[in-house]
């Protein structure tokens, strides 16, 4: 493996959602990341069909070990693989690893240096620790889904990447790399416990300052970047494809009114709240007169902050995206590439998902088992 994490060994319990999310983005960054799937597949009343399948992308660039983890052979080799691992990574609610005996107490006995890294939606303790829920239901919590969409509707759910993957998975990734690092100096492994709730606060917290200055209200699509401005937003164009306009700075503002011709002093008054609804209206008047394409072509690569919303069909194709590789192909599957880029330690892409156990003796004989005690554990069908 290449990459700023080659030589860090990963454990990653197979779950949805953040937990394999994180895993990806450590194992983009080079880090050796070995998957424990179930033995058994996942039932018929499966939700994600893709999983354990090449479209299955957050799970690209590992090797999978299945095992049978009601079999106590099966804990034991878990427990091995966790005796040389830097972190494991788990997604289960509380107490789960516990009860399968994987606790955090039992692995630090046996291996102090261990990052054992949780994520879960409520966090490992709370009145909610126990309860079930979605990324919808943390965000809710947090303030920040109340804050988003427009003022006559119900908050709209932002798919699933402000909790699962904002909040959750990418504050696992960087509390697991930030314990690696303090154990080379301390010697000694933590539990890092990342919330979807703590995380998605955390991303609010521009926000909150605001709030507190008396520079935000709750009041949905009021605000200065929740779509209240009328030259921050999207808007619907000739053909009824969208574009969006961020012409917040004055200087930017100013040539956005010169580049499209707008001399109405209606306009004038950038800041004045009061008069946001009138200029959107006459902003959305504008906009609709012309194709995206048109508009893309009068205003793309000015410093209006300008972009037009491109659906996942056409992103990968756009000019800017294809110069910079930000989404790649992986066995036929386009793909988000891995981020962010270095200049030195560059990651070397991921291979293909591969289905669940496709790699179990060969991790076990990369990881120091003999080739007879591999063999035993698959004639007794615990691997």
């Amino acid at each position: 493996m290449a990459g700023p994490l080659a030589g860090i060994r990963v454990v990653e319990m197979v779950g949805l959602g953040p937990c394999p999310f994180a895993a990806m983005m450590l194992a983009d960054m080079g880090a050796e990341v070995i998957r424990i799937d179930r033995k058994a597949p996942p039932g018929a009343d499966n939700p994600f069909p893709m999983l354990g399948t090449k479209y299955d992308v957050m799970a690209r660039g590992r090797r999978s070990l299945a095992l049978d983890l009601k079999l106590p052979a099966a804990k034991k080799v878990v427990l091995r693989l966790l005796d040389q691992a830097d972190m494991v990574l788990e997604g289960f609610r509380p107490g789960v690893m516990e009860r399968l005996g994987f606790g955090p107490d039992v692995c630090h006995a046996r291996n102090p240096k261990l990052v054992y890294g949780r994520v879960t939606g409520w966090g490992q303790h709370g009145p909610l620790a126990q309860a079930a829920g979605h990324d919808l239901n943390y965000i809710a919590l947090t303030g920040m889904l109340h804050a988003m969409g427009r003022a006559d509707t119900p908050p709209a759910p932002p798919l699933n990447l402000v909790g699962d993957f904002g909040g959750g998975a990418m504050m696992l990734a960087f509390g697991v790399v930030c314990a690696v690092l303090e154990a080379r100096t301390s010697g000694k492994g933590q539990v890092v416990d990342a919330a979807m709730t703590d995380g998605a606060a955390l991303l609010g917290a521009m926000m909150y300052g605001f709030r507190a200055f008396g520079a935000w209200n709750d009041q949905r699509a009021s605000n200065l970047l929740d779509g209240g401005a009328p030259f921050y937003d999207s808007y619907v164009c000739l053909d009824g494809k969208f574009i969006t306009i961020g012409s917040i700075e004055p200087q930017f503002y100013a040539l956005l009114l010169k580049l499209t011709g707008t001399s109405d002093p209606a306009f004038s008054a950038q800041m004045d709240a009061t008069s946001w609804p009138q200029m959107k209206q006459r902003f959305a008047a504008l906009f609709a007169t012309r194709a995206r394409a048109d508009w893309c072509a009068l205003l793309e690569g000015t410093d209006v902050c300008f972009a037009p919303v491109l659906d996942m069909a056409e992103a990968p194709a756009h000019p800017h995206n294809v110069a910079r590789g930000t989404f790649i192909d992986i066995d036929g599957v386009t793909q988000p590439a891995p981020a962010p880029r270095f200049s030195r330690t560059a990651p070397v892409v991921g291979a293909a998902p591969c289905a669940p156990g496709a790699d179990s003796a060969a991790i076990l004989a990369g990881w120091g088992w003999a080739d007879t005690d591999i063999e035993v554990l698959q004639s007794a069908h615990v691997i």
